[in-house]
């Protein structure tokens, strides 16, 4: 099982729907996977799931459950203030540890609406994956001004972008 990590909860986000696109990449290799959306985190996680809660959020607990399950991880994160969303660093602190997502092996994609595709956010993703015991694929693919190449119904209309993805999901597949 593949979990695919949606790296943000804002609503209609450019990082869901490409998560969706990476979901149906997978379906065509048919390959099992699913999404995790951080969209759907409890508003008020950070102070009844993490620390000294933990365990205690059960919506909370149904996304670490989908984190455990998988045998693989790929990481969709937009760029925000130069790094990856600050929910997703909430919800990795969330994971149990050590566990969680030790040993799991992750695909990364960054994706922004600047030149620079996500690239410091996918450095600063790898190095707490790193940290944490994840092995993370060389292929990260960055795809930046993606908002001239993804539409609001997901499609993604860069062949380059196209190809870069397929090839990234072939190189996860035989990880």
């Amino acid at each position: 099982m593949i979990t695919i990590i949606a790296g943000t909860n804002r609503l209609n986000s450019r990082a869901r729907r490409l998560s969706d696109y990476y979901l149906n990449l997978l379906a065509e290799r048919g390959v099992e996977a699913q999404i995790l959306d951080l969209g759907a985190l409890p508003a008020d996680f950070t102070s009844t799931a993490l620390y000294h809660n933990t365990g205690q959020n059960e919506e909370f607990n149904q996304l670490v459950q989908m984190a455990a399950q998988a045998d693989k991880l790929v990481f969709v994160v937009p760029e925000y203030n130069c790094s990856f969303p600050g929910v997703l660093k909430s919800f990795i602190d969330g994971l149990p540890y050590p566990g969680g997502i030790r040993g799991k092996k992750a695909a990364l994609v960054g994706l922004s609406t600047g030149t620079q595709g996500g690239v410091l956010a996918l450095n600063h993703l790898t190095d707490v994956l790193m940290y944490l015991g994840t092995a993370v694929l060389p292929q990260r693919v960055r795809l930046p001004l993606i908002d001239k190449y993804l539409a609001e119904d997901g499609t993604l209309t860069e062949p380059l972008y196209q190809q870069l993805l397929q090839e990234q999901a072939d190189q996860l597949l035989r990880f």
